[in-house]
């Protein structure tokens, strides 16, 4: 019987890694959970990605387009399964992932013509889901934030960004993206944020073990 895939995915600067943390550590007391995370920076099978968004390819996102730059992360992620928690899952080892197949849908939707996100969308979840057989998410978790608070966030960090994170055009249109992303795929809205400062991370961590309840 294979375990639960749990995911935790949302817009840059929003605290996905504390958080996937944070419940990683709340729930292996009781339960057996491996984590993981995207891009696997840890392991070659990032290489493309690393190449991709530290502008090796092009400086400009955009000019890389939807369906190149997801095949990116998508052999890491199909690469990760593999090697890493496949076995894992199939023996009923439960997953928590800090982002997923979600995250090509948020940051490469935003590059086409609203008339194609349908299309894109179906694409990408046939190509990893159907054709990689990666493991569907029993639930995937949106953490949300204004984007003004992300910025903020994001420029605090003090560390190189990539060719998303500044590229600020781009990041606004993954904000207009990224609700119709979650109606159509009914991943688990969290606000993170009061619009001005970000919410503690112990208020964001109550909000998201309210919503896995059930799930395990």
């Amino acid at each position: 019987m294979n375990g639960k895939l749990i995911v935790i995915d949302g817009i840059d600067g929003c605290g996905k890694t504390t958080q996937t943390n944070l419940l990683y550590e709340y729930l292996k007391i009781n339960h057996p959970f491996k984590l993981i995370s995207f891009p696997n920076y840890e392991n070659k099978s990032s290489s493309l990605v690393k190449m991709y968004l530290d502008g090796e390819i092009d400086k400009n996102p955009s000019n890389i387009n939807a369906f190149a730059a997801s095949s990116f992360y998508s052999a890491d992620r199909y690469i990760s399964y593999m090697t890493n928690w496949k076995k894992d899952y199939n023996s009923g080892i439960n997953i928590i992932s800090a982002r997923y197949v979600s995250s090509n849908a948020i940051h490469q939707t935003p590059k086409l013509s609203s008339i194609y996100w349908d299309k894109y969308l179906d694409w990408l979840h046939d190509y990893e889901y159907n054709k990689l057989l990666l493991p569907k998410p029993d639930l995937t978790i949106f953490l949300s934030m204004s984007k003004n608070v992300s910025n903020s966030l994001i420029k605090k960090r003090n560390i190189k960004q990539d060719i998303h994170e500044s590229d600020k055009n781009y990041m606004d249109k993954c904000y207009e993206s990224y609700k119709y992303i979650c109606e159509k795929y009914n991943y688990k809205i969290i606000n993170c944020c009061d619009k001005i400062n970000p919410l503690k991370k112990e208020e964001i961590f109550d909000k998201i073990l309210k919503e896995i309840q059930g799930v395990l």
